[in-house]
Formats: C-alpha cells, structure tokens, sequence
C-alpha cells in the first residue's frame, strides 16, 4: 500500500514540475484616439438626447418594429409550419420527417463506385 503512495507522491511531484504559471498580459501599446475629445463629448451628448439606452435594464430594442406582415399571415404560416416544426424538436430531430418528403429532397449527391451515367 506504501509503495501506491509513493507511486502517486511521485508522479504528482513530477506532474507540477510541468506546470507553467503566466502572468496577465499587458499591452504596452499607446492607444491614439482619432476623435477629438469635443467629438466625442458631441457624441455622448447626441446619444443621451436621444433618450435611448440600450445597457439599461428597461430597453426595449422591438420597440419601434413594425411588422410588414398581418396578423393572419403570420398565424397561418404559423399553422402550416407546426407540423414541421414538432418533428424537427421530435425525439429523431426530424429524421423520419425528412424521409416521408417527396419531391421536396436535395437529390442524394453520387457515391464512389455508381457508373457514371446511371439513372
């Protein structure tokens, strides 16, 4: 039983030898700015009168969206989607859905070893 100990105190003391530690790395890189600080204070101003902020917990970016289609539209594309969509979210995740489409397949891509021009 010692002799597993000492295995392990071995194998652990020459597994932290390998272990390179780094230190944060920090830029030494000068940032210049290509705005003027009078620019960049104009900018701040624009934004805040505008009155939007969006790191505010009460943006709401859908706000202004308007919807280029009708109500109808949107539930019976809804409706005809629904089918397909409980199948893609199906225990198979729509494998046995795509099999039953005819017609509506990519055409299967030749496989090495099909003459050439087969039909």
């Amino acid at each position: 039983m010692n002799r597993y100990a000492l295995v392990i105190a071995l194998a652990s003391i020459a597994a932290a030898g390998q272990v390179f530690a780094d230190d944060i790395t920090i830029d030494n890189t000068p940032f210049t700015s290509t705005a003027t600080r009078a620019q960049v204070r104009s900018e701040l101003q624009q934004f805040r009168a505008a009155g939007v902020n969006t790191l505010a917990d009460d943006y709401q970016p859908l706000q202004q969206f308007r919807s280029t289609k009708t109500r109808a539209e949107v539930t019976a594309e809804f409706l005809r989607s629904r089918d397909a969509v409980a199948a893609f979210t199906g225990e198979d995740s729509g494998s046995f859905y795509l099999s039953q489409q005819k017609g509506r397949a990519v055409p299967a891509a030749t496989l090495a070893g099909q003459p050439v021009n087969a039909q």
